[in-house]
């Protein structure tokens, strides 16, 4: 059985797409939420069971369930403590979507030998298109890591990764889109600024946006982004001339540079 132990945005939008895709029954899934209406909202919208605590939770989904944790990063530690001896009676897997916290973090808080997963999907999984990393400790089953890809599978595309590469993927994943709205946003005050109405300028840079991010995504691993580039850019044409621009104005240096220091924060948090 899944839980989700505390279902907010992002522990709702997982849940959604893990009944969107069958990974798991409305039977089989428990949660809980904190705001009372919000969690009988989505109780009546999915037909979910919402466990009395959170340690009913642990206790109902029985044994090797898999709970995944949703809650704020300085919330763990108090509710992990809440929940670990029937965690530990019940050989329940934790998965932690909390950013900045190691699986030794995790495990410091938890009883001794208890299957441990980390998980950083990002904002775009509330529409089914998100991307997400997974590690997990040793205590951890092929087959229960398997039924977590497929959980996350639900919302989006998958990444099995080393503990290490989290804060380089938290930033080109989970920070990244908001410099894309960013961009999209500053693509469409230039076509605002050449005479584009607003609404229109912003409908059609962030299609551009996404088809193109498709397009690179659907050439891989054959052809790589920077190949791509040299498909669009015609000898003297206004690709290349807006390309030269804005390198000239530090475009490549600034998201490299962005990168660096979203992955130095997440030391300084962690």
């Amino acid at each position: 059985m899944l839980g989700f132990l505390g279902a907010g945005a992002m522990g709702s939008a997982i849940l959604r797409g893990v009944l969107s895709a069958k990974a798991a029954t409305a039977a089989e899934i428990r949660f809980t939420r904190v705001n009372d209406t919000a969690a009988t909202a989505l109780s009546a919208e999915l037909g979910v069971q919402r466990a009395a605590t959170n340690t009913a939770l642990v206790s109902e989904l029985g044994k090797a369930g898999i709970v995944i944790l949703g809650v704020k990063p300085y919330l763990v530690h108090e509710i992990l403590s809440e929940i670990a001896p029937a965690a530990a009676k019940n050989g329940t897997v934790i998965v932690s979507v909390a950013a900045g916290i190691s699986l030794e973090k995790l495990s410091a808080a938890l009883p001794a030998n208890q299957p441990i997963v980390r998980a950083m999907p990002n904002v775009a999984s509330a529409i089914g298109k998100g991307m997400t990393a997974l590690c997990a400790n040793d205590f951890v089953t092929a087959a229960q890591f398997a039924k977590i890809q497929e959980v996350f599978a639900a919302v989006g595309a998958v990444s099995v990764i080393a503990e290490k590469d989290f804060p380089a993927f938290s930033a080109i994943a989970g920070c990244s889109p908001a410099w894309t709205f960013a961009y999209i946003d500053a693509l469409s005050r230039a076509a605002l600024a050449a005479g584009m109405t607003k609404a229109e300028s912003v409908r059609v840079a962030a299609q551009a946006v996404a088809g193109a991010a498709q397009l690179a995504f659907a050439s891989l691993p054959e052809i790589r982004p920077q190949a791509l580039i040299d498909t669009v850019t015609s000898p003297g044409g206004t690709t290349v001339a807006g390309l030269i621009e804005m390198e000239q104005a530090g475009f490549s240096n600034a998201v490299i540079n962005g990168v660096r220091a979203a992955i130095a924060r997440d030391a300084q948090l962690g």
